[in-house]
């Protein structure tokens, strides 16, 4: 067996660690509005804390996972996750609270930048992030259906994320050390430590982007569990399970990105994906029934991970060692932590509805540059070593391929094209052969 698929599991189980905490934020934000007596901005200005700390990990490792190595860094990720939302969960006193959702999110971000990092630079980095994706939706899925049916309190989703971390520890033996190479590394990924960053101006329009889209978003996510409860007369049960339907169709959307591939390339996804996704934020965030509330949800869970896929992807493109991959998933980490403060903020200024309009028109207004990023990066390989003889697109962190010609980058498990042979007719070079001789003395042109 070869060491691919070996290497992909602990990637993908990072992933899924990494990612925990802001798919759990909705049940995280309201269990600390419940459980320890916080207004609905202060649980929301926790929840900030915590993404915030995640981000600051993921920014200030994004050139630095190879110098440490892989394995080093995700297991002090781990490790910080697992004392940081643990002491959380064991602790009902808000400031001990705080700081370990600081320390959690810190090893929240380090686990996911490993994680991209090593995705970005996979052959198949496609199948890598789709398998990533799938995983922490169907995780969190389960949390989703469980967690209401052992009672309140906060300390339950912190410690489930602990216990996350506790499990994916064995897997980081599979990676790389600081001076391994047992993750493989694709061709023309492994650039100097200092080699320059490529796209700049790309990359930083779409990092910008992807923080302001990542914001809008999570800002309703953050609340949603109090639109549900408060707005729309749900029980917590209630709304736990339409979550855990959500996250099961955004597996579907997962799955449909990854078998749509680039044959719309990545613009049309992105800009129409972005506008569907504002559309489902104001029927959400307007919901007064169950119906309405959960067709807002569900269908605004199958568009985003569609969209993240291919933004992400288009990020991973950019640079073949991943650090754009970091950067922009970064941001949007950035955009995550300042959403449920964002989303308290305005349900408390605005209500609910005149929420969904503020950040409805923002997501349409940011698709204009993150497709006009799309367009002017389609079409041609974007970095170094992306056309190789054998098949395999340039890496997507998540479900994106490039829309480059067949000609110019080979699709996924193409077959190495054959080389024709040509015939040289023999006679015709004999005769050739003949007509020339060694110039003497006495010969004539």
């Amino acid at each position: 067996m070869s060491s691919r698929p070996r290497a992909l599991g602990p990637l993908v189980a990072l992933f899924t660690a990494g990612y925990l905490a802001p798919y759990l934020l909705p049940t995280v934000v309201g269990r600390l509005s419940g459980g320890l007596g916080l207004t609905p901005a202060q649980a929301g200005l926790v929840g900030s804390v915590l993404l915030l700390a995640s981000a600051s990990a993921g920014f200030a490792l994004a050139a630095r996972v190879e110098r440490f190595g892989p394995r080093r860094a995700a297991r002090t990720g781990l490790l910080a996750m697992g004392v940081g939302y643990g002491s959380a969960a064991l602790t009902a006193s808000v400031p001990l609270v705080v700081g370990g959702a600081v320390i959690g999110g810190l090893g929240s971000g380090t686990a996911l930048a490993v994680a991209a990092a090593g995705i970005a630079a996979q052959p198949d980095p496609h199948r890598a992030s789709t398998l990533g994706l799938l995983s922490v939706s169907a995780t969190a899925g389960a949390l989703y259906l469980t967690l209401p049916h052992f009672g309140g309190g906060h300390a339950l989703p912190f410690a489930s994320i602990a216990l996350t971390a506790a499990l994916v520890w064995p897997l980081t033996g599979g990676l790389a050390g600081p001076a391994g190479a047992r993750t493989p590394l694709r061709a023309g990924a492994r650039g100097g430590p200092r080699s320059p960053l490529p796209h700049r101006r790309s990359g930083a329009v779409l990092a910008a982007a992807i923080l302001l889209w990542s914001l809008a978003q999570n800002a309703l996510w953050g609340v949603s569990g109090r639109i549900g409860v408060t707005q729309a007369g749900l029980g917590e049960v209630t709304v736990g399970a339409v979550f855990a339907v959500a996250l099961g169709a955004g597996l579907a959307g997962v799955l449909g990105a990854g078998v749509l591939g680039s044959r719309l390339g990545r613009a049309v996804p992105v800009g129409a994906g972005t506008a569907f996704i504002a559309l489902c934020v104001l029927v959400s965030s307007g919901a007064e029934s169950l119906a309405a509330f959960a067709t807002g949800e569900i269908l605004w869970n199958v568009f985003y991970p569609v969209v993240l896929s291919y933004l992400l992807g288009l990020a991973a493109s950019l640079d073949p060692r991943g650090r754009w991959a970091v950067l922009v998933g970064s941001a949007s980490s950035l955009g995550v932590a300042c959403g449920p403060v964002t989303g308290s903020v305005l349900s408390e200024q605005a209500g609910y509805p005149g929420m969904g309009v503020i950040l409805c028109v923002l997501l349409l207004l940011v698709a204009v540059p993150m497709t006009a990023v799309a367009l002017h990066t389609s079409g041609r390989p974007l970095v170094p070593g992306s056309v190789r003889r054998r098949g395999g697109a340039p890496a997507a962190v998540v479900a994106g391929t490039t829309t480059a010609a067949t000609g110019l980058v080979p699709q996924m498990g193409a077959p190495e094209q054959q080389v024709a042979p040509v015939r040289v007719p023999t006679r015709r070079r004999a005769a050739a052969q003949r007509s020339f001789h060694l110039a003497r003395p006495g010969d004539r042109g």
